[in-house]
């Protein structure tokens, strides 16, 4: 459970960090946030999967996990929503 919790508050993070890095301007903040914290646990899953045996559990591989894939998702959101 507090791994969910992690890559969710990770990942808002991560999108609101790469929507603002990239300045897009088509997607709201709360917009960043919720796709930022549905790509954190994309992201914090697929590390776990690709990682599997290697160790990769635990906060600190979660938060990694959760703060690249919600950048990730919330880059190529605003991509799509910014050409109109």
């Amino acid at each position: 459970m507090e791994a969910i919790i992690t890559q969710l508050i990770a990942g808002a993070i991560g999108g609101n960090a790469a929507g603002a890095a990239l300045k897009q301007v088509a997607v709201s903040v709360v917009v960043r946030t919720i796709v930022g914290a549905i790509g954190g646990v994309g992201g914090g899953f697929l590390l776990q999967l690709v990682g599997g045996e290697a160790g990769l559990t635990g906060l600190v591989a979660n938060g990694i996990g959760g703060l690249v894939g919600g950048g990730v998702l919330t880059a190529i959101v605003g991509a799509v929503l910014g050409k109109k």
